[in-house]
């Protein structure tokens, strides 16, 4: 669940940066922390993308495009563009963008300071385009839309795709284009993975459970939750992944499914909720356990079963074609017939059931109950029916599993107790 509010309630242990390090910059060596006793990377087989599989993807856009009478995709730094290009960029106010035409070579409009770090990462054919400092990058978007796209062509947009670029590009174009929204061009693409993608996801998600046993077996009365963030950093980063994100709920913050700004430490008999994820090559994982620090109350253990129980309910509802919703329907029937407030209210599970993971930690479809796309192979979600108790304390559990023609298939196994919770 981690990917939306993660970083408002980590001031404990401040980590973003804001850009990726280059190689041979002097501040990678302090990205990564000493590595834990006893733990190696996991990840030395994992094989990044290939550009034949990035060209696939270029292909395929066009085709969607063509059949829709599109004349050009614009998309700025993100993980579609890295998903369409390899190109893995930041956003500032420099734009760096692409834009994709119906036939033809993609061209890169970007600074030209800029240039020589975009071409390493290109893994496409495709031109580049620089602006000076001093000139008009919407200008330049605007002569490359009309180079590629004539006078009055489509223009369809990735959807994160920020407005100033769009309204400034449109502008400097004259105004009159049509534009498109580009969502369902780009969910066609990305929705489905390919095997490629899914072992890369399965690497993630190897390495974050066994950064959560690790901390699980090093958690000490006494830890504030930043002290248990900064452990998980660590396992993550010596395991292999590039840590994405870490949120550690204690006692009775763990009834905040995104955290509470209330300082808190580890005691005696603590429920310890940890939701965590990393990257491998750009791909993604998301895993929570919850468990408690000694010996778990009747009523801990009760609410720990009952949501392995939906995360089973969730599983066994994942039929092939089914709508996404229909998941999140089943687990709310499931709990409210053990009395849990209906729909998303509380006590009870106020959130939805999962989400669509790849390269962004939430991306479609989702699991809740207004989704109606149909479950296919090759779509990959999280599976968190959590329960929450204001006043008192919450549990997550969270595993990721991709569809297959038969069914979901896990990616790590279900947390086994809450005695043995990984």
């Amino acid at each position: 669940m981690h990917r939306i509010s993660r970083r408002r309630f980590i001031a404990a242990a401040p980590m973003a940066a804001a850009a990726p390090l280059l190689a041979g910059s002097a501040l990678a060596p302090a990205v990564r922390a000493a590595e834990p006793a006893g733990l190696a990377s996991l990840t030395k087989g994992a094989k990044p993308i290939t550009p034949a599989e990035h060209a696939a993807r270029i292909a395929k856009l066009q085709g969607l495009m063509q059949q829709q009478k599109v004349a050009a995709f614009l998309v700025e730094s993100g993980s579609t563009l890295r998903y369409f290009t390899g190109i893995d960029w930041w956003r500032s106010e420099r734009t760096t963008a692409v834009v994709v035409p119906a036939r033809g070579t993609p061209v890169v409009v970007t600074p030209f300071f800029e240039e020589p770090s975009i071409r390493e990462m290109l893994v496409v054919p495709a031109d580049i385009r620089h602006w000076q400092e001093d000139e008009d990058p919407f200008a330049l978007l605007a002569r490359v839309l009309r180079e590629l796209a004539g006078g009055d062509g489509a223009l369809a947009i990735e959807p994160t795709t920020r407005s100033f670029i769009i309204e400034r590009a449109l502008a400097a174009d004259g105004g009159q284009r049509r534009r498109l929204d580009g969502d369902a061009l780009a969910r066609a693409c990305r929705m489905h993975k390919s095997p490629a993608e899914l072992a890369l996801m399965q690497a993630a998600n190897e390495v974050t459970l066994a950064a959560i046993r690790h901390v699980h077996a090093h958690v000490e009365v006494g830890m504030s939750a930043g002290q248990v963030e900064a452990m998980m950093v660590e396992a993550t980063n010596a395991l292999g992944g590039e840590h994405e994100s870490t949120l550690v709920l204690l006692n009775e913050a763990s009834a905040f499914p995104h955290g509470s700004k209330v300082p808190q430490k580890v005691r005696k008999g603590s429920v310890i909720l940890v939701d965590t994820g990393c990257r491998v090559h750009g791909y993604q994982s998301d895993i929570s356990r919850t468990w408690v620090q000694g010996t778990p109350t009747a009523r801990q253990r009760e609410v720990w079963d009952t949501v392995k129980r939906g995360q089973e309910v969730a599983l066994a509802a994942a039929k092939p074609g089914a709508p996404c919703g229909a998941i999140d329907e089943a687990v709310r029937a499931y709990y409210e017939g053990l009395g849990w407030k209906t729909g998303y209210g509380l006590p009870g599970l106020s959130h939805r059931t999962g989400h669509g993971i790849g390269m962004d930690g939430h991306e479609a479809p989702y699991l809740v109950r207004s989704d109606t796309t149909p479950l296919e192979p090759g779509m990959c979600f999280s599976d968190e029916p959590g329960l929450y108790t204001p006043g008192d304390f919450g549990i997550r559990l969270e595993d990721c599993w991709h569809m297959t023609e038969s069914g979901p298939k896990l990616f790590t196994p279900l947390a086994r107790s809450i005695d043995d919770p990984i």
